[in-house]
């Protein structure tokens, strides 16, 4: 297993062995049960412990970026979370751009997760990525909920914009932009069966406040990311500068009440979306690291194979090389991506390195809501207890700790865990009223 919600690969928020879906082979019309038949072959090495067999399916791009130590350490850390492994669904398959796609769900004993395998016309396996199991469809609001809902586009992403009842020229209503943490997150950012943008979205949306949620880019357009030069802005905040500009010219939105919610990596890079919009009414942080990007997935990394009490050999070696990778990126020298973390190119995590996020939020001139969650073990009381220290009384930045609740701004109870992430529930009614009042606080400063 690599990060959890936090830092991810183009991949799930937990359970994840990713690399890029971005490949260069031209679709043939190859039968789907060869791509089938690959992909089984593939899963059948994995479980089989041959490592090696499984890499050499790859392409040259996937193996440099993923090489059979590092597919070791993620299968094997699979039951760790997941429980012992129950077997296989049947394989769907979809022509998706380049390749064929293939879909496996694996059904383990205390998750259900799906298998993605991007196979090419040769034969060769372009990306592979193991997630959570997508939750049903949800329900559509109510008649009476206090809003409706329409289809949305931010620059070519597919969005949802859900718009309270009785909004107009004459009764402008203050509209938010959700914007995700890392990983190809859809509009809800769906985590196992949880919708958190979804319930956040629903929420404001009854309260009288508008809100847009869409398709990040790297879920709903991995092909932008061919090239492998790449940063936090065309990954996260470009889209997100264009959906607050989109948002002040839908009719029955006050232009100048527009705000954002970023959640774990997109709160990071509030401060970043509101310097470079420059439309911004204010920023909700919801989960914001404080620390550098490679200090937490470091931190995250030595906490997540700790988890049972004890760190095996092929953990540590995990941990070192993830040390290496880390120092290589810090450093000066050219760095190959199979040597950089998380199969990411060195440039993207050297953009990072240049983000302060409590800096970048002191510099800012528009309010601020921070929140966070007591039993967050992704961003944690370290992270919590140097935003209390960046803003001691200031009255342009309001602080709420809510002790029950995880990084998804669920609640639950005694230490936090990732079992949890796959446990239905919802975002807390409180955290969104608390947003919801502050939004509308605003109005009269």
């Amino acid at each position: 297993m690599e990060m959890p919600v936090f830092l991810r690969r183009f991949g799930a928020l937990c359970l994840v062995a990713a690399a890029t879906f971005a490949v260069h082979a031209a679709p043939q019309d190859d039968a789907p049960g060869d791509a089938v038949a690959v992909a089984t072959a593939l899963l059948d090495h994995l479980d089989a412990g041959r490592f090696a067999a499984a890499e050499a399916l790859f392409t040259p791009q996937m193996a440099q970026a993923v090489p059979a130590d590092k597919l070791q350490a993620v299968w094997e850390s699979l039951p760790n979370q997941a429980g012992p492994a129950t077997g296989r669904g049947a394989a769907t398959v979809d022509a998706q751009g380049a390749v064929r796609l293939v879909v496996v769900p694996l059904h383990y004993a205390n998750a259900a997760l799906v298998a993605k395998v991007a196979v090419q016309d040769d034969g060769k396996v372009a990306g592979f990525l193991v997630q959570p199991a997508p939750p049903p469809p949800a329900a559509p609001p109510a008649a009476d909920a206090g809003f409706s809902e329409r289809a949305f586009e931010v620059a070519g992403l597919p969005g949802t914009l859900a718009m309270p009842d009785g909004a107009s020229a004459s009764a402008p209503v203050p509209a938010v932009v959700l914007v995700h943490g890392s990983g190809p997150h859809d509009r809800d950012e769906t985590i196992g069966p949880n919708r958190p943008f979804l319930d956040i979205a629903h929420g404001l949306a009854a309260e009288g406040i508008a809100v847009l949620r869409y398709e990040k880019r790297t879920k709903a357009r991995p092909q932008d990311f061919a090239g492998g030069d790449f940063d936090m802005d065309d990954e996260t905040t470009d889209d997100a500068v264009a959906a607050v500009a989109a948002l002040r010219e839908v009719a029955g939105i006050d232009p100048a009440r527009v705000y954002v919610l970023g959640h774990s990596q997109g709160a990071m890079l509030a401060p970043r979306i509101a310097a470079q919009s420059g439309g911004v009414a204010g920023l909700v942080m919801f989960a914001a690291p404080a620390r550098p990007l490679l200090d937490l997935l470091l931190e995250q990394n030595h906490a997540l194979v700790g988890l049972d009490g004890s760190i095996d050999p092929a953990e540590q070696a995990h941990l070192d090389r993830l040390q290496a990778q880390v120092d290589a990126v810090r450093g000066a020298a050219d760095v190959a991506v199979a040597d950089s973390p998380m199969g990411l190119p060195a440039g993207y995590w050297r953009a990072f390195e240049a983000v302060d996020p409590v800096a970048d939020a002191r510099a800012t001139t528009v309010p601020l809501l921070l929140l966070q969650g007591g039993r967050d073990i992704q961003v944690v009381a370290a992270d919590w207890a140097l935003w209390q220290a960046a803003f001691p009384g200031d009255p342009r930045a309001t602080l709420h700790h809510y002790p029950a609740l995880n990084h998804l701004g669920i609640a639950g109870e005694g230490p936090g865990n990732l079992a949890e992430y796959q446990q239905p529930g919802h975002v807390d009614a409180k955290l969104v009223g608390d947003i919801a009042a502050w939004i509308h606080a605003q109005a009269g400063r």
